[in-house]
């Protein structure tokens, strides 16, 4: 069974800012290759974070110097017009899947609801190139989205929630779920279960947070269910992310677990990653 992490951030220099990713001025692709083969690890879906203006190139370099293991979802400013035209070339780049937005806050947040980013869906759709959001107050809007644009590949970041963008734990952070599971109607609408250990205010295995990730499965299904821990915001080890889904989670058969630790984000995002 190969595990692959659907979301990680690799930077060089500044601090994140994010305050719950640790506070360090680097974490590097050679860093991550250490933790990921401790942690039993195959693979990893590198998100450049904005903090760090030389991210976009690190992971290009990571993705260059280590075949197979690392892939990119990469942005476009939405601000510029130039970014239409890249659209329809963008998966060229070697190691680039899609695109990924943050719409928490004004003003990509209202550009969501008010049609300003119609081009986007629209040249994503037409260029077959998946999105991933971070939107948790805006689930509707993109249901919306993506019943216009059936062609358009969506996928929901953190469970729908916050992800380290909120210090609410356990049933608080997760008032969002009946928007999300709504979504589930859409075919073109996958959901990552990213970092779900930390909006848990337990210890490992983080029981609290089993039976949302039950509702996700029984809506989504695993074939729309994606593992992965953006895991420098992780209370535990990338051993103990991938035990979380392995071993703990008695009602995941071993094809679900194949499914959701792996096979399924390389089908949804169009990973061949040659092995």
């Amino acid at each position: 069974m190969q595990i692959i992490d659907a979301q990680i951030h690799l930077w060089g220099t500044g601090l994140p800012s994010n305050l719950s990713h640790r506070q360090v001025t680097s974490f590097t692709a050679e860093e991550a290759i250490g933790l990921m083969d401790e942690g039993g690890v195959d693979a990893a879906v590198i998100h450049p974070p904005s903090w760090d203006p030389g991210s976009d190139e690190m992971a290009s370099e990571a993705v260059r110097r280590y075949p197979g293991r690392f892939a990119i979802m990469g942005s476009l400013p939405l601000d510029q017009p130039q970014s239409r035209t890249r659209i329809a070339g963008w998966r060229k780049q070697p190691g680039m899947l899609g695109l990924r937005y943050t719409f928490l806050s004004d003003p990509a947040r209202q550009w969501l609801h008010d049609g300003t980013l119609d081009w986007l869906w629209s040249e994503a759709e037409r260029a077959d190139v998946p999105i991933a959001a971070l939107a948790t107050d805006s689930l509707t809007a993109l249901g919306r989205i993506a019943e216009r644009h059936p062609g358009l590949r969506l996928t929901i970041d953190h469970l729908g929630g916050r992800g380290g963008m909120t210090t609410l734990k356990d049933a608080a952070a997760m008032t969002h779920m009946p928007e999300l599971l709504a979504l589930a109607k859409f075919p073109n609408v996958a959901v990552k279960a990213t970092g779900a250990p930390g909006y848990s205010s337990e210890a490992f295995p983080f029981p609290a947070m089993h039976t949302y990730l039950r509702q996700i499965y029984d809506a989504f299904g695993p074939n729309r269910m994606f593992w992965g821990t953006d895991i420098t915001k992780m209370p535990c080890s990338w051993r103990q992310c991938v035990s979380m889904f392995t071993e703990e989670l008695p009602w995941l058969s071993e094809q679900d677990k194949a499914l959701i630790m792996g096979q399924a984000i390389c089908a949804w995002w169009g990973w061949d990653r040659g092995t």
